[in-house]
């Protein structure tokens, strides 16, 4: 007999996986400039990257980058936290209580399958052109990816733990903050992940709804003007947005999870 023999995947230093993770990117933006200096990429095409750093100077020192930022900043976490919130706790009532699953699941479900760009025309109908059409626009798009990761881990929860909690003598609210919560917390995490990721996608589709203010009104008069240096780094405000909630839910695994990581370093 052989014994079998198990792969070890060694850690690699902090400052190289960064570095790797880097190249990408830099690539990227390499090849960017590459192609304007050469004259393969007009300006009329999209500016080069110093003409998109000029832009940044020019909207930051007038102030409307800053006042962009946090007008959309404030919408998208409005919506993030109405609609993570309202599909954390559709997601533990219906996979936690029977009568919750027979009673909401099959309605969920229908309305999830619904996509959230065509709610635009009722949501302007019930809420004209307005900051509470388009924090709903992002609260609608964000709840559905919670709501099923939080089901699906709450449902995953080991009876025989939930059983043995209910002898102890808790109560069914006390064994889901004590017992299922921690228990379905890396798919609250993911279901995080996918909602705040979205909650992106869905701020760049509710900005059009006619906004005067925050990143979509800025992409609005670069388009009008063909500023495609404002554009570009609208763009790219939008892509370091989601860079940026994918790396905050990273640091919450991190951080509430501390045995995955001790896991997953040693079989590295």
């Amino acid at each position: 007999m052989v014994e079998p023999r198990t792969r070890r995947r060694t850690s690699r230093p902090r400052a190289l996986a960064l570095t790797l993770r880097a190249l990408g990117p830099l690539a990227l933006l390499g090849g960017w400039a590459l192609a304007s200096a050469t004259g393969a990429l007009t300006q009329d095409v999209l500016a080069s990257p110093a003409q998109v750093a000029e832009a940044v100077g020019e909207l930051w020192g007038n102030g409307q980058l800053a006042d962009a930022l946090g007008v959309s900043l404030t919408r998208a976490g409005l919506g993030l936290l109405i609609g993570a919130g309202a599909g954390l706790v559709l997601g533990v009532v219906t996979g936690f209580f029977r009568l919750g699953e027979e009673l909401l699941d099959s309605a969920i479900q229908v309305l999830r399958t619904v996509p959230f760009l065509a709610l635009v025309p009722l949501f302007m109908v019930w809420f004209g052109i307005t900051e509470t059409a388009k924090v709903a626009l992002i609260g609608v798009a964000t709840s559905f990816p919670m709501y099923v990761s939080t089901s699906g881990g709450v449902r995953n929860t080991d009876p025989k733990l939930i059983e043995a909690m209910r002898s102890f003598g808790l109560g069914r609210w006390a064994i889901v903050r004590t017992v299922v919560l921690p228990g379905a917390l890396p798919a609250l995490l993911s279901g995080l992940r996918l909602s705040m990721t979205l909650s992106v996608i869905a701020l760049i589709a509710a900005e059009e709804i006619n906004s005067t203010e925050g990143i979509g009104y800025l992409m609005a008069q670069a388009q009008n003007y063909s500023r495609t240096d404002i554009l570009a780094v609208c763009i790219l405000i939008y892509g370091v947005l989601g860079l940026t909630a994918d790396g905050v839910v990273r640091l919450l695994e991190r951080v509430l999870m501390p045995w995955r990581r001790a896991a997953q370093g040693g079989t590295r």
